[in-house]
């Protein structure tokens, strides 16, 4: 179980949707006001930025909580982005990857996190993994469901899905495989952000001033907070935000294909 945000609009400073709000990722961490399951994100934390002219994202990651870390609330106060994504970790299960098992997950463009958890996890997603090329699995950043999760999208994404697509298939794909997880996923690529609701909580903000934020919960008491409903897509853009139904997965669901990257 975690909490996690994004954001896309005007650049921003890190701390100004982060730490500054009364009840920003910062607080949550150890006072969430809307988490189902848990009650403290101490088992880590990361965020990952955008700067100016450079499409490949930023992140900072530690292994502990974020109240810990003297050092991240002078950076997030003077680190400025257009777009973030970041979050802060209840583990699932007790691990030895230290912050590699931290969101956001990365590759290329995107910046990834998983909110939630796998039923039955590892032996439950068997069959899905096997549906990967060796050297995903091979590379995967860590040994938890999140990393799992992500490799399932990011092999969609590089199979020529777009990011709607490619997190509501595998959204399905895990659920059939798994019934009873928790799969609030989140992803950006610096100009949208792209999110699913099955089985917790998400929220969002269009800012009066511009900008979109995407959150596992509202960091303040602004009343334009509006909750997505349970097994939604979302896609986001600065302005808009576009809400379509997930269907629930049959007892007859088929993991698809891995798909070969176009060239």
């Amino acid at each position: 179980m975690c909490r996690h945000v994004a954001y896309v609009g005007p650049e921003e400073a890190l701390g100004r949707i982060l730490v500054q709000p009364p009840h920003g990722l910062y607080r949550q961490s150890w006072a969430p006001r809307h988490q189902r399951y848990g009650t403290v994100n101490a088992d880590g934390f990361g965020v990952g930025w955008y700067a100016e002219g450079d499409p490949v994202p930023a992140r900072y990651r530690r292994a502990g909580p974020i109240w810990a870390d003297l050092s991240f609330a002078d950076l997030a106060r003077v680190v400025r982005s257009p777009a973030l994504l970041a979050a802060v970790r209840d583990a699932t299960l007790s691990g030895a990857d230290a912050e590699a098992a931290a969101a956001p997950f990365t590759a290329g463009t995107w910046l990834f996190s998983h909110n939630g958890a796998v039923k039955g996890w590892p032996g439950s997603l068997a069959s899905l993994s096997r549906t990967l090329p060796h050297e995903d699995l091979l590379s995967l950043e860590a040994r938890n469901d999140s990393a799992l999760v992500w490799a399932l999208v990011l092999a969609r994404l590089r199979g020529g899905d777009e990011e709607g697509q490619a997190m509501a298939d595998t959204v399905l794909e895990v659920a059939a495989a798994a019934p009873g997880s928790r799969l609030n996923l989140l992803l950006t690529n610096g100009d949208t952000i792209t999110a699913t609701a099955w089985g917790d909580a998400l929220w969002y903000l269009t800012r009066p001033g511009g900008g979109t934020v995407v959150a596992s919960e509202p960091y303040d008491d602004d009343p334009h907070w509006q909750e997505v409903p349970d097994r939604t897509l979302l896609a986001a853009s600065r302005t808009d935000v576009l809400l379509t139904p997930l269907k629930e997965p049959t007892d007859a669901a088929v993991p698809a294909p891995f798909k070969e990257p176009r060239t």
